[in-house]
């Protein structure tokens, strides 16, 4: 009867154990699913940051491109009405000596 026993109780805490490890082992299967989820989310949000920092990028050169253009064409200008008073002021001269 003793035996009886012991052997009952024996296998109440293998039973009692395997249940606690097959639960460690879930709570450690859904954690790595957690963590794979945030690994797959933090992937995707940095192949978008990098998509939307190329987009900046080539709206940054752009911008300057414009800036240099517009920039060139002002100086341009400039140049065309230095020209231009250089021609007045010429005649001007001419204009007073005859």
């Amino acid at each position: 009867m003793k035996y009886l026993i012991v052997t009952s109780l024996a296998s109440f805490v293998l039973v009692g154990c395997d249940s606690e490890k097959a639960a460690i082992d879930d709570r450690k299967e859904v954690t790595k699913e957690i963590l794979d989820d945030r690994k797959e989310t933090v992937d995707a949000l940095a192949v978008e940051a990098k998509k939307q920092t190329d987009i900046n990028a080539e709206i940054e050169k752009a911008k300057i491109d414009a800036d240099k253009k517009a920039a060139q064409a002002q100086l341009e200008a400039d140049k065309q009405k230095a020209d231009a008073q250089a021609a007045f002021e010429k005649a001007r001269v001419d204009a007073q000596r005859q």
